[in-house]
């Protein structure tokens, strides 16, 4: 089960109830926080959420809104007794740009370890998730991502009895593992059925509408995504600036038959985001105007799915 918790639903700058951008994904007690805000590690408090367990940290860009409370979290996860190392993933430069933040947090009892993205897509594997880092259309480099967790299919035992598979070996192929043994190679898909649907967090912000975000959102369990604006008449300046509409978000989720759309990333301007919630799910009925600190937690298909606002 994936547990997910949106810190912040701010841009550009926070309010008093509104932290900046940030999402914490936890596996397995493993944790990727996408993004850090200003006011980050007290989000992360507010929620109950713990700095030690942020093993990797994904970053959409290099704009103040989306990596300027990177100083602050770092000296807090070490404060938190932290010595594994920590994986940074961010556009080209990210090494660099990260370098002049530390200029305040110069020593860390831990490690940072660079990914740095310069294609169009790349597939990670981190921490047990496939991660498929994205360009969007900002006026900066501006990535999104997709965090998924694949499904293995059930341990198929009449299988494994039929082919003469040792019992000694099915836990280890159950697990994955290939093995070779006298002579041959025994491998998972001997003894494993058709994989099963696993979960998938689609995460955008910062970006005009593109096919690549449908596309990577396709089916997602749950579609995060920026609704800057929400009166139609700020559509010329989304355009300008490069930002979405609460609208045009929902029409996303609905060409990416998503299950789910939390918005977030709204405008200081905007205030009130739910008085736009009727239009929205006029658009797309599974949308949500989150607030900052929601959280839920995502479930396998034959499990059930809980939600916490």
């Amino acid at each position: 089960m994936l547990d997910i918790c949106l810190l912040g639903t701010g841009g550009m700058m926070p309010l008093p109830r509104r932290w900046l951008t940030s999402l914490m994904v936890k596996l397995n007690g493993k944790g990727i926080l996408i993004d850090s805000g200003e006011g980050t590690q007290v989000a992360i408090r507010e929620a109950g959420l713990s700095f030690h367990d942020i093993d990797v940290i994904l970053f959409t860009h290099f704009h103040g809104d989306h990596i300027s409370g990177l100083p602050g979290l770092l000296l807090s996860m070490g404060n938190a007794d932290r010595t594994e190392p920590v994986t940074l993933v961010g556009p080209k430069g990210l090494e660099r740009v990260v370098g002049a933040l530390r200029i305040i947090a110069p020593e860390l009892p831990f490690q940072l370890e660079y990914i740095e993205l310069d294609e169009p897509e790349k597939v990670l594997l981190l921490e047990g998730f496939e991660i498929s880092a994205f360009k969007v259309n900002h006026n900066v480099i501006c990535y999104g991502y997709s965090l998924e967790v694949k499904r293995a299919g059930k341990f198929d035992a009449e299988r494994a009895k039929e082919q003469g598979i040792p019992l000694k070996m099915w836990n280890r192929l159950q697990k994955g593992e290939i093995i070779e043994a006298d002579g041959k190679v025994f491998t998972p898909d001997m003894v494993l059925g058709p994989a099963r649907k696993g979960l998938q967090v689609t995460y955008c912000t910062d970006s005009r509408p593109t096919q690549s975000i449908i596309n990577h959102a396709k089916l997602s369990d749950l579609f995060i995504c920026e609704g800057m604006y929400g009166d139609p008449e700020k559509h010329e300046d989304a355009v300008k600036k490069k930002h979405m509409t609460i609208r045009e978000a929902c029409e996303m989720a609905r060409a990416a038959e998503a299950s789910e759309l939390w918005l977030t990333h709204y405008s200081p301007s905007m205030t009130r985001p739910k008085e736009y919630l009727k239009m929205a799910q006029s658009v797309f009925p599974g949308t949500v105007c989150a607030t900052d600190g929601q959280k839920k937690v995502l479930r396998f298909c034959d499990e059930e799915n809980t939600e916490e606002a």
